[in-house]
């Protein structure tokens, strides 16, 4: 049985192709559009998922959408008319988008699939699953477990905001909801608003920057923002948010309660916005380890999948896994709404088709989460050479020496190799990596490769074998979902002076043996490295440690800020003529900045719009 699962209109739209419960091919359409967070229809991920497959479209057997438009319309509405006569600026906006296109998604999605196969009835093939049930659905069904609690978070879906679901064999069956306008991850967005970045996308900065920051805030958003019961349940205080009716996320009597107006994207990051910053992340942190544990106690289940947007936070999955409240945990790492296709397409064929489900022997069903496009040797020579690049091809062996020199060098290499990710990290298969012991990596990668605020930190890859040697971590990491302490003895101890810092000026202290890949508290977002998954990537860092002695590199995502991870060869390219990126390695090709067509050097900073 041959199932498509499609996620669209909202953002990071996706499309994800199950074959007999086998997941087959996936990816964003982002990627082909060059659209960060694309929202579109994803017709090019179709197109790719059914090339992939060698299938027409006349051979899906069902095509299964991620979530119910008239159950969100439905939500829009009767959450307008219990505010009334307020957010009125709001609905006038909202309304007619949503009577010309997104209520007729349905219509949409049968005419695209038409203009494929018009000898079809689509719509006797079209499923709408439910929102959270295809988080969940990503989460289980994909996991190393037989049975196990099942929790998503995210903003909102039709009506819910946080789930509880358990999942057994086939079997997937959401317990409790917590329902709009309560919500964990509005809550991180209004607090990424208020910050000054982008919701939607900008969360992970927060995230990022919350470590140079002090919770200061934590009682002040506890006592007037949400309040959290034992159990992890929690309330949100909507005199102090606008996303209900508004245009924007937070109102003046938020602004008031924090003494500003919200932070613009150009005016310089302050110490308060660090600790507003750390605040939330504390709040949130409060809430997931308090919902985890509830749910072990009234559940019994010793396992734990996670999705939905919240899932993403990879600190409180740290945090969560040195609880040790659950034996296992295991994240989907298309954790966001573009996971939310494959959800639907794994919904598609064990709920609504019945179908039965087996546990992968070893590791998860994601196949190392390489599910997107790749391209053969011969295509990627062709492509480089339309493109004007100069290049030599060298055999297997060579090529991982000569990269591995080069990183011992301190040189930042485009790295393109096979299948590309399905998520929002980089995995070692479209990555800039560098040397993790370099004092200035961090600082150059930034500012003159990815042109992105400085006090972003970079994760580490590192050898599975080799993670618990380096990092207070002694468990599978394969996709960037964790955070965990540099170990001490790798850590360098600071001075009375350094201590007295505050702020971005902690930035430039080198903390450990690998300072390009230490955060400010001394964590790191662990990516490990396994030869079943990525065999080419983990040669080049076993290489790597056998010049060095570390088997740690800097593994970032192969893009400037703003723009979508690289998907095709002419893509990377682009993003090594237009960067400080000395080495591109793609394929068996090596290609050397200096060795290029100067006049294919162009500004690549502001090709894209800031996230």
């Amino acid at each position: 049985m041959k199932i498509l699962g499609i996620s669209a209109f909202y953002h990071d739209s996706a499309a994800a192709l199950v074959i007999d419960g086998s997941i087959v091919a996936a990816a964003q359409e982002e990627r082909f559009t060059r659209k960060k967070h694309d929202l579109g229809y994803p017709k090019n991920s179709i197109e790719y998922c059914l090339n992939f497959a060698e299938l027409k479209a006349s051979d899906i057997d069902y095509v299964v959408f991620y979530d119910k438009p008239l159950a969100k319309f439905d939500r829009l509405l009767k959450t307008y008319f219990a505010f009334a006569p307020k957010g009125f600026t709001s609905f006038r906006e909202a309304i007619p988008v949503w009577l010309k296109d997104k209520i007729f998604h349905k219509r949409q999605i049968i005419k695209e699939f038409s203009l494929m196969d018009g000898d079809i009835n689509w719509s006797q093939k079209l499923i709408f699953s439910e929102h959270h049930l295809s988080h969940a659905a990503s989460a289980f069904y994909p996991s190393p477990f037989q049975r196990a609690a099942v929790l998503t978070m995210d903003g909102v879906g039709e009506w819910t905001t946080t789930s509880l679901a358990i999942g057994n064999g086939r079997d997937l069956k959401v317990l409790r909801e917590i329902h709009f306008p309560h919500s964990i991850g509005l809550l991180y967005s209004a607090f990424t608003y208020y910050i000054g970045f982008k919701v939607n996308s900008g969360e992970y900065k927060v995230m990022g920057l919350a470590p140079y920051g002090e919770p200061r805030y934590v009682d002040l958003i506890k006592t007037h923002l949400i309040d959290i019961k034992e159990d992890g349940s929690f309330r949100l205080n909507m005199a102090y948010f606008d996303y209900c009716t508004g245009l924007r996320m937070t109102n003046d009597r938020f602004h008031d309660l924090f003494g500003a107006p919200p932070r613009f994207a150009d005016v310089p990051l302050t110490q308060r916005d660090m600790d507003l910053a750390a605040s939330v992340q504390v709040v949130t942190e409060e809430i997931v380890l308090k919902l985890a544990r509830n749910i072990a106690k009234e559940t019994g289940e010793r396992n734990l999948c996670l999705a939905g947007g919240v899932a993403l936070n990879c600190v409180a999955n740290g945090k969560l896994l040195r609880e040790n409240i659950f034996d296992n945990i295991w994240m989907q790492p298309a954790a966001g709404d573009a996971g939310g296709a494959l959800g639907a397409a794994l919904a598609g064929y064990h709920l609504f088709s019945g179908k039965s489900r087996s546990v992968e022997a070893e590791g998860d069903a994601m196949k190392g989460s390489y599910l997107g496009p790749d391209y053969s040797q011969k295509e990627i020579e062709k492509r480089l050479t339309d493109a004007g690049a100069k290049f030599e091809t060298l055999d297997d062996r060579a090529f991982i020496e000569f990269c591995a020199c080069a990183l011992d060098e301190g040189k930042a290499i485009g790295w393109h190799q096979g299948r590309m990710e399905f998520g929002p990290r980089a995995l070692g298969a479209r990555s800039i990596i560098g040397d993790a012991r370099s004092p200035t990596m961090q600082k150059i990668l930034n500012l003159k490769v990815k042109y992105r605020e400085s006090f972003r930190p970079f994760a580490p890859s590192v050898l599975r074998e080799d993670v618990s040697s380096w990092f207070d971590l002694d468990s599978d990491s394969p996709y960037m979902l964790l955070v965990a302490d540099v170990k001490a003895e790798k850590r360098i101890v600071m001075s009375d002076s350094e201590k007295m810092l505050f702020g971005i000026d902690k930035l430039n202290i080198k903390r450990s043996s690998i300072p390009a890949v230490t955060h400010v508290d001394y964590s790191a977002r662990v990516q490990t490295v396994h030869k079943n998954t990525n065999p080419r990537y983990y040669s080049l860092i076993a290489r790597f440690k056998e010049l060095t002695g570390c088997p740690v590199i800097v593994n970032t995502s192969f893009n400037v800020r703003g723009e979508p991870i690289v998907n095709t060869p002419e893509d990377a390219f682009r993003c090594f003529m237009g960067t400080g990126i000395e080495i591109l390695a793609i394929g068996n090709c090596i290609l050397k900045k200096e060795t290029q067509d100067q006049s294919l050097v162009k500004s690549y900073e502001n090709n894209f719009e800031l996230d």
